[in-house]
């Protein structure tokens, strides 16, 4: 079975605005990719508003080992 599913991606959008959801969701998908970047694409210093756009590789191959 895979460790992580790409259709899972979509629980980061499901997640509710809490900071705290939405880190889970995206430690998920970190735990679990082979390759990850982050870029920070705008930030408004006036209001504190950012954007980053986050990339990477999933991890598709099974779980061989039993582990998480």
């Amino acid at each position: 079975m895979p460790r992580f599913q790409p259709t899972d991606l979509s629980v980061i959008e499901r997640a509710p605005t809490s900071p705290a959801a939405l880190s889970q969701g995206l430690w998920e998908v970190l735990r679990h990719s082979l390759a990850s970047k982050a870029k920070v694409d705008s930030y408004n210093w006036e209001t504190g508003e950012y954007r980053v756009v986050l990339q990477g590789t999933l991890d598709l191959e099974e779980n061989k080992f039993g582990n998480p």
